[in-house]
């Protein structure tokens, strides 16, 4: 399930090494089989003692990593055990630096967000609600360094519907239009061959380093859901979709390298730190 990509175009000069991730993690529960679905629905309700197994062991994935982008967590209800899930793979992962955005506030019943996990200090988070006829779906845009040389990282979890994905990759177009260097990754419920996808691809940098790695359903993975786009002035190394079976999906790696002029400086810290938000 492993692919390199030799024709990807290079920029000359070696920058940093970064190891990417991209995980919708179905707030730790494990399905393997379309009727768990179905058996283990109250798990999307109710605590059960496995999911912190299942976090531990996306923690020691996400561990060999630099940036983590996580969709489908939980920000602390019941189901959860009132556990932050984003701030727990932080600490179990070794992170200094995490940021969770909640998208639907349920109360007790959920608390549905995507979250960053950054060994790297980033130098503004700013957090996006996207558009759509329902509510609930959002992108985080994350900023390294400063000026032409700054990276603009982007984790996002779309809507089901293609006329609310359109909706929100044009709203996600105008704000990465400003940067050279721009990742967008998470789960974007649409395929590589997709109309929305080949819409978002002509009209910005972004490109899909290697075509419709097929991500789900995590036991017979038959559609390309999960993606790591990249601007062309980043040199991708390896693009890698991981038989790792907890969730639903399976997670997608990549590893890349910048442009010597583009620093990404890490700061260290004692211990995982919630990240402020730029923006609202």
């Amino acid at each position: 399930m492993t692919q390199n990509n030799d024709n990807i175009d290079r920029l000359n000069g070696a920058g940093r090494r970064l190891r990417l991730l991209s995980y919708n993690i179905q707030t730790g529960i494990e399905t393997s089989r379309y009727h768990h679905y179905l058996t283990r629905s109250w798990k999307h309700v109710l605590p059960h003692p496995e999911r912190f197994d299942n976090l531990d062991r996306i923690a020691k994935l996400a561990r060999e990593y630099d940036i983590v982008g996580l969709q489908e967590v939980d920000g602390g209800s019941l189901r959860s055990g009132f556990i932050n899930q984003t701030e727990y793979l932080a600490l179990r992962g070794r992170f200094p630096y995490w940021f969770d955005q909640r998208n639907r506030d349920l109360g007790h019943l959920g608390q549905h967000s995507i979250g960053l996990l950054t060994r790297f200090r980033p130098s503004e988070i700013t957090e996006i609600k996207l558009p759509g006829m329902i509510p609930g779906r959002g992108a985080l845009t994350v900023r390294f360094g400063e000026g032409e040389n700054a990276v603009l990282m982007m984790i996002a979890h779309l809507a089901l519907g293609r006329r609310a994905r359109m909706q929100q990759l044009g709203y996600l177009a105008e704000l990465i239009s400003d940067f050279r260097h721009v990742m967008l990754m998470g789960d974007l419920n649409c395929t590589s061959d997709s109309t929305e996808l080949e819409w978002l691809q002509s009209r910005t940098w972004l490109r899909e380093p290697v075509y419709d790695l097929k991500t789900f359903p995590s036991w017979r993975p038959r559609r390309s859901l999960d993606h790591i786009l990249v601007s062309p002035f980043i040199a991708v190394e390896r693009v890698e979709v991981l038989p790792y079976m907890i969730s639903d999906h399976l997670p997608v790696a990549m590893d890349i390298r910048l442009p010597a002029e583009v620093a990404v400086a890490g700061e260290p810290a004692r211990s995982a730190v919630a990240m402020p938000i730029a923006a609202a």
